[in-house]
């Protein structure tokens, strides 16, 4: 059997002492390129081995149980949540990501439960109203370091998340913080966010500057790109941001839409679910081809080889990245940019700014925890908690805390 076969069902690299020895009949073996889970290269601090679970298992399985990922379910995607209950937030953005990823892992024979703990793992930062919360709170930050919401899903699983008796944040494996760290390719300065972050954990978890990521977290990478573009043109058209004649026009999705008007029932939902599902799995088709192609030319004999490589080895073809570009530059026109989705964004970023500057001038105006985290801590320090407790709150509890302490909260409609 060649290494890109696909016609044999694939089973997770990832397995603990004593889960389970050997394939069954019709199962295959991991590809030699994907990430080896036994062993890990280490966690953050020493921790026996579970007999029931994979290190990624154990991983993916404490991000599902820690109050951030909860979180989510209350996190603006694009549409604030209270404008409807079918769009999507970053909680459903986070599932349906992990999803696509698993689905592109088992097609190359990687480790399928590394791609999915990345993917459900890779929003976990996002700041309340989305990428608008985030620019007010980078705003807020800027002579404090800045903040990033790559970064700050690395300060809760390595610092913030207090939950386990014998360290703080989730104690996850090497494996899946490098991924984190290089979700969008490599850390190219030692001063990126993330960079200074991974800097705290350098003396078991060092993850170099530059240098690509595992494939697995290149599959979990671009599998956000495909959740995001498709299910934004699904919410957008719920919305009324877009209709199915705009779609028509646009590149990847129009081809789609004239082939699937010949079927058409009447039904504009179905509709709409049919060329959203066909389009994401054009999607991960070509990348799963192009991945396929880059393999065969590398031959990688281990996951150091995908690292060392140069480019991202599972990546889309040069004719998908120009489709993809010019989609994206369509969709910020007619969506992102969208006079109604901007005239919210810059209300939620207004409300995040009078938070943080409200706590940071008087932080007995946060909970008694964080007051006490506060008290004696130099300017920069004193930011960087306020940016902390701001970042994890949701949508609705940021807009009933700016209720409590001002007068005045913009309605977000």
């Amino acid at each position: 059997m060649n290494a890109t076969s696909d016609t044999v069902p694939h089973r997770s690299a990832s397995r603990a002492p004593g889960y389970g020895e050997g394939l069954k009949p019709g199962e295959r073996a991991p590809a030699p390129y994907a990430a080896s889970a036994i062993p890990s290269r280490a966690r953050q601090h020493a921790e026996a081995e579970c007999t029931t679970r994979s290190p990624f298992q154990r991983d993916r399985d404490r991000v599902l149980h820690s109050t951030p990922f909860r979180r989510l379910t209350h996190k603006t995607q694009v549409f604030i949540y209270h404008e409807g209950d079918h769009y999507r937030t970053r909680l459903t953005h986070s599932l349906e990501v992990a999803q696509i990823a698993r689905t592109i892992a088992r097609q190359l024979r990687l480790d399928e439960d590394l791609a999915e703990v990345l993917a459900l793992a890779h929003d976990l930062g996002h700041s309340p109203f989305g990428h608008a919360g985030e620019r007010a709170l980078d705003r807020a930050m800027r002579d404090y370091g800045g903040f990033d919401h790559n970064a700050q899903s690395l300060r809760i699983v390595t610092r913030l998340e207090r939950k386990y008796l014998g360290f703080d944040g989730l104690n996850l494996t090497w494996e899946t913080l490098e991924g984190l760290a290089k979700h969008n390719g490599p850390i190219d300065a030692a001063d990126a966010p993330v960079a200074k972050v991974m800097a705290a954990c350098a003396s078991r978890l060092d993850v170099t500057v530059g240098g690509w990521a595992s494939a697995e977290a290149q599959a979990a990478a671009f599998a956000d790109d495909i959740a995001y573009v498709n299910h934004d043109i699904d919410d957008a058209l719920r919305a009324g941001l877009l209709t199915l004649e705009d779609l028509a026009t646009m590149p990847l999705v129009g081809p789609v839409v004239e082939d699937l008007q010949r079927q058409r029932d009447g039904s504009d939902a179905r509709f709409i679910y049919e060329v959203t599902r066909r389009t994401i799995t054009l999607m991960i088709a070509d990348i799963v081809a192009q991945a396929r192609r880059n393999l065969a030319a590398l031959a990688p004999s281990s996951p150091d080889d995908i690292r060392a490589a140069g480019a991202p080895v599972v990546c889309f073809s040069a004719p998908m990245v120009e489709s993809i570009k010019v989609l994206k530059a369509e969709m910020f026109a007619r969506v992102y940019r969208h006079a109604r989705v901007m005239q919210v964004m810059h209300a939620a970023e207004g409300i995040v700014r009078d938070l943080f500057a409200h706590y940071v001038a008087d932080p007995g105006a946060m909970p008694e925890n964080w007051q006490r985290a506060a008290a004696g801590l130099p300017d920069r320090r004193r930011a960087r908690l306020v940016a902390d407790y701001v970042a994890g709150m949701t949508d609705r509890y940021a807009l009933a805390e700016h209720r409590r302490l001002f007068d005045l909260t913009p309605e977000l409609r």
